[in-house]
């Protein structure tokens, strides 16, 4: 499969003045733009960086950014599932895992989470793509956000169904393993038959023992 990478770039005007979401990003780009220090969710900002850079440049990954000036405030990845998860075991050519969306606190509910996932899917070939995410409450900044796992969870879905994403059941352990937990999956227009198929193999692998 041919991985097309159609840029597009919004502006978004924030009480922090106007910030830039653009994407897919070269990683020749993100390396020229700095990495706010607060973008610290998943690892310390300089090795976060590294791996957004790494991400741009693998064939299917996708990254899309939102700046401040130079200043990257906030981003989300696309690329095939971790090796390590139940998602990879069958390499669907056009199944990607949307990884990771941050945005810093201070830009929280200005819309730019909401924004980047807009740009996401501003291009036509994101259709050929069945885009998976997992999420974990672990993952969730409860604390910086002041929310209860239940209400995280309704921000995070409302966010998603935005662009289309909808829940979809699994009976993959780490996701049954909290209520608050679950799978959403948005189905491109050219997404066919077969890929559904071996993706529903994915999702239920217990489906006979009962």
């Amino acid at each position: 499969m041919h991985h097309i990478k159609n840029y597009y770039c919004t502006e978004l005007e924030t009480k922090h003045g106007t910030v830039f979401v653009e994407g897919p990003v070269p990683p020749q780009s993100l390396k020229e733009y700095d990495f706010h220090e607060d973008l610290v969710a998943f690892r310390p900002p300089e090795q976060q960086k590294e791996a957004l850079i790494e991400i741009a440049g693998l064939e299917e990954g996708r990254i899309i950014i939102a700046r401040n000036g130079n200043m990257i405030i906030g981003y989300v990845t696309y690329l095939y599932p971790d090796p390590l998860e139940r998602w990879s075991e069958d390499k669907i050519e056009n199944m990607l895992e949307l990884g990771a969306i941050e945005v810093i606190p201070s830009y929280r509910g200005t819309g730019v989470g909401k924004k980047m996932l807009e740009v996401s899917f501003m291009a036509d070939e994101m259709e050929d793509y069945l885009v998976i995410t997992t999420e974990y409450y672990w993952h969730w900044d409860l604390k910086g956000t002041g929310l209860n796992v239940w209400d995280y969870r309704k921000m995070m879905e409302n966010l998603m169904k935005s662009v289309g994403f909808q829940y979809s059941a699994t009976d993959d352990p780490e996701i049954t393993s909290h209520p608050a937990n679950c799978l959403m999956i948005r189905i491109g227009k050219r997404v066919g038959q077969e890929t559904m198929e071996r993706f529903d193999r994915l999702r239920f692998r217990n489906r006979y023992m009962y």
